[in-house]
């Protein structure tokens, strides 16, 4: 790859910082590990971009979010963004700045690691308490359950784990 598409990619990435998920403003598509790929040929910029979860509502505004944000750049002149489901997402992805960005906004993590029963635990964002429970699988989105610290007795979400290994 030659040192002007390097730079360019470098800055599509660097715009790609400021483009929140829409529920969360603390992380970035990229803190999500949401940005696959990058393409750049000349003014032309294609985002191929891996949805955390089928069906998520908040998909369009990313990609307007994404767009807008990479049109800021001077060289570009048209950006392509592309949703794919291969590979899948996993919550692996999500980078470490991503983990503190998502406790900062009171959401907790998926966790690093399984049970060998497939189970998996979540520390409480607000106290780092493991003395929680699961209130609901089902949280006010697909990809959250809703947990209760009785710690410090805050109900709090967690980000659900998505493995290929499930």
């Amino acid at each position: 790859m030659n040192t002007s598409i390097e730079s360019a990619n470098k800055q599509v990435y660097e715009a790609l910082t400021n483009v929140k998920d829409p529920e969360i403003d603390t992380v970035s598509v990229i803190d999500l590990g949401m940005v696959e790929e990058v393409i750049t040929e000349g003014s032309r910029v294609k985002v191929v971009l891996l949805p955390t979860f089928l069906g998520c509502p908040a998909l369009e505004i990313i990609k307007k979010n994404t767009v807008n944000a990479v049109k800021e750049l001077s060289f570009v002149d048209e950006v392509e963004v592309e949703f794919v489901f291969h590979p899948p997402w996993t919550s692996d992805r999500i980078t470490d700045e991503g983990h503190k960005g998502l406790r900062a906004f009171g959401i907790a993590p998926p966790p690093e690691h399984f049970e060998e029963d497939g189970s998996w635990h979540v520390d409480c964002p607000y106290c780092g308490s493991t003395y929680v429970t699961m209130e609901n699988i089902f949280g006010p989105t697909a990809c959250r359950s809703i947990l209760y610290c009785k710690s410090c007795k805050n109900p709090f979400e967690a980000m659900k784990p998505v493995s290929t290994m499930m």
